[in-house]
């Protein structure tokens, strides 16, 4: 009977332990663009329809608790417009929506493409959707009362910063802001940020060299600077094109990550290794609301973007790519030519993502 009591007992102290562990799924795919082609591609007599763009990763992509994209467009307003100024359709920032993404990083050389009337209405429309944003800001006051940007998700606090390098010499009308990387601003932030005593500190950086499959000196120095700074995971943009994965262990702890590029997410860039891109895919994990947060994994997945023609018109499908089965993608029809160039994809993705720096 003691021995009875003493296994209930022990299962009982399992459960509560069990159901005090936290747990926060984090998902960030890289550079979602709109070229003027995707524009054709999506116009239909009844508006603009993305939404078989993101058909097969939606599933994925819903699944995580917090699920960040880079926006990369601005939503300004028609006439729409492609490279080298975006202004997509709000069916654009949908549809991310709809495919499960809930935060926007908007801090990156494209957010002023469209000046002041294109940065107020992003972000007023993502609000409106009732997504996250952050990295631009409508005004200072605003600024102040919103960044860094902290998201209380299972009992996990989380503080999310957004930098760019710069807005393409495009300069901000006041009171618009938009984050630009300066350490002198960000060791601010940082210090705010730490005012509101979060569990784990995230950046999202606008950085490096235009389809550099190697993160640059001031990539390196600047990710050095944040993780000296109390950042434990880093994100990049901007490359459009993969680069390495820089995670730091103790025996098996996993202390910090920096992601140099994740690539594009969707696109019209067909160019080598700009076809597709890197999902990150991280799980924090703390034992009580006093304990320390755990980065208990960090993983990554691919994405390909599939552009076929029926009927004289482009269609683009973003596909999943199973990075660890040879085929990489047998659940999909795709012609001989359209295999090769993912299988380059996909090999040149993952030497890239696991590359020393």
């Amino acid at each position: 009977m003691r021995i009875q009591c003493l296994i209930i007992l022990l299962s009982l102290s399992s459960i509560t332990v069990i159901a005090q562990e936290k747990r926060v799924t984090l998902l960030f795919a890289g550079d979602a663009m709109q070229h003027m082609p995707q524009f054709y591609a999506a116009n239909t007599d009844s508006g603009y329809n993305y939404a078989p763009v993101f058909q097969f990763v939606k599933n994925n992509i819903s699944q995580f608790d917090i699920a960040g994209v880079n926006f990369e467009t601005t939503l300004g307003g028609a006439p729409y417009k492609g490279y080298p100024q975006f202004s997509s359709p709000n069916e654009f920032a949908t549809a991310l929506y709809d495919a499960g993404f809930n935060f926007f990083f908007t801090a990156n050389n494209h957010s002023l493409d469209t000046g002041k009337r294109g940065l107020e209405q992003t972000i007023e429309f993502i609000k409106e959707l009732g997504a996250k944003q952050t990295g631009t800001f409508k005004s200072l006051e605003r600024r102040e009362l919103t960044y860094p940007l902290m998201i209380i998700k299972n009992g996990i606090r989380i503080a999310f910063l957004n930098y760019t390098y710069g807005t393409n010499d495009i300069q901000v009308e006041e009171p618009n802001i938009v984050n630009i990387i300066d350490t002198l601003l960000i060791k601010k932030d940082l210090k705010s940020a730490e005012l509101l005593k979060p569990d784990i500190m995230i950046a999202v950086m606008h950085w490096g060299e235009e389809y550099h499959t190697k993160p640059s000196k001031s990539q390196k120095k600047i990710a050095q600077f944040l993780l000296d700074n109390k950042v434990r995971i880093v994100i990049g943009h901007h490359p459009h094109v993969i680069q390495p994965i820089q995670t730091t262990k103790l025996n098996d702890r996993i202390i910090n990550t920096v992601f140099y590029s994740l690539g594009n997410f969707i696109s019209n860039q067909r160019k080598p290794d700009t076809d597709g891109g890197m999902i990150a895919e991280i799980v924090l994990s703390k034992a009580k609301d006093e304990a320390f947060v755990n980065i208990e994994s960090v993983d990554y997945s691919l994405v390909w973007v599939h552009k076929i023609f029926k009927s004289g018109k482009a269609v683009y499908h973003i596909l999943p790519i199973d990075k660890d089965d040879e085929n990489y993608q047998k659940d999909f029809t795709l012609t001989p030519y359209e295999h090769l160039m993912l299988k380059g994809f996909v090999d040149r993705a993952i030497k890239t993502a696991n590359a020393p720096l």
